[in-house]
């Protein structure tokens, strides 16, 4: 079993990544594989609605988001951490989202789905609600924690001392890692995922 960590803080390894190393090592510690992959500081173009990724299956604009949608293919969780940017993700995060989710989510659902965020101080339920809704459209059951999966500080030596969102971070992993479980021992049993009805798309003005 195996879980991607996706960093979308354009600083590298500050405080959301640390936020994520918390619950890597959980993981790790439970028996759970992880990688994290860091959404990194490049100019990064958002969803153009092109529909090319309709037909040939990927993003047209061949970059991180590919790479991802690809290693998905082999995880069985996905925890997507944000800094707080004006109450709401980062930038880099919601463009590579949204043409991850829109060319890839299809390939998403039974997967776990987890966000967490970095803040200073303000904006964090509004960033976490943001973060929950790509994995709501895309038939993943999304994984809770003891409180709002929130770490508060300016640098990572704040967020280390910010002891109720490390555990807030830790449960998070051990929930993870029990839902995991219980979906591979259902699995043993012959329980499988849903067989999704074809998708239904209406317009209100129809």
């Amino acid at each position: 079993m195996k879980v991607m960590l996706l960093n979308g803080s354009p600083r590298g390894e500050k405080c959301t990544y640390t936020a994520l190393s918390v619950i890597a090592k959980r993981l790790n510690e439970l028996g759970i594989d992880t990688e994290i992959f860091n959404v990194g500081a490049k100019p990064l173009a958002g969803c153009i609605g092109c529909g090319t990724c309709r037909t040939n299956g990927k993003c047209f604009v061949d970059d991180g988001v590919n790479e991802f949608v690809s290693k998905m293919e082999e995880c069985d969780g996905l925890i997507v951490g944000s800094p707080v940017y004006y109450a709401a993700a980062s930038g880099q995060i919601t463009s590579f989202l949204d043409r991850a989710f829109y060319s890839g989510g299809g390939k998403f659902a039974g997967k776990l789905g987890a966000a967490i965020v970095s803040c200073r101080r303000g904006g964090a339920s509004a960033t976490f609600d943001q973060l929950n809704k790509y994995f709501s459209i895309s038939n993943m059951p999304i994984v809770t924690s003891n409180y709002w999966n929130q770490v508060h500080g300016n640098m990572p030596e704040e967020v280390l001392k910010d002891e109720e969102g490390l555990q807030t971070m830790r449960t998070l992993a051990d929930n993870m890692a029990w839902l995991l479980q219980c979906i591979e021992a259902g699995k043993e049993k012959g329980i499988n995922l849903p067989q999704y009805e074809a998708k239904i798309k209406t317009n209100f003005i129809r």
